[in-house]
């Protein structure tokens, strides 16, 4: 059983990042184009459960075994993309866990809606405090069911996506994803 915990905004949340990055990207700088902080941590002024979602983009996925052996030199397990397609998830054995790391292609499905929903949030108060209620009102209604409480978000994104010209096809795929987060 997963306890959902919404924290309150914390700035260290950037600075963790920087870290990370400063610890991934000499390892993966040769294979990867970019390291992006996605997710409600990368968000100023958002509530969040405190671990960092990072994106490692990669131009096409023929880059995915190399980077797989890069990660696994620094203690990452990989744990396969779990039911979402271009999105490959990756696990340090720690005690807390405190990231979700994952590899995307670029111009990916999973990497498009990670970065398009982070930059509108950061551009957008009233979008942002709005699904910081939201975020915060289903943690209190879904203390020890993190599959409710990501189901009770996605209609939210999904209304902000669909602003984006994001197709019928891809907005369904991305819900499918969100049922489907292990």
């Amino acid at each position: 059983m997963k306890k959902v915990q919404v924290h309150p905004y914390n700035p260290d949340w950037a600075l963790q990042f920087q870290a990370l990055h400063q610890r991934l990207w000499p390892a993966v700088s040769h294979l990867a184009s970019s390291i992006e902080h996605v997710g409600s941590t990368a968000v100023p002024g958002l509530p969040a459960k405190p671990i960092l979602d990072v994106d490692i983009v990669i131009p096409t996925r023929d880059s995915l075994p190399a980077i797989t052996a890069a990660l696994a030199s620094l203690g990452y397990q990989h744990r396969g993309n779990q039911g979402i397609p271009d999105r490959d998830a990756y696990r340090l054995d720690e005690p807390i866990r405190t990231q979700h790391l994952y590899v995307c292609p670029a111009g990916s499905l999973p990497l498009h809606n990670h970065l398009v929903l982070r930059d509108h949030l950061r551009a957008n108060d009233t979008d942002r405090d709005a699904y910081a209620q939201l975020k915060q009102a289903l943690a209190m209604q879904f203390p020890t069911d993190i599959d409710s409480y990501i189901a009770g978000k996605t209609s939210f994104i999904l209304d902000i996506l669909a602003r984006y010209q994001f197709t019928p096809a891809s907005l369904n795929e991305i819900r499918q994803a969100n049922l489907t987060i292990v």
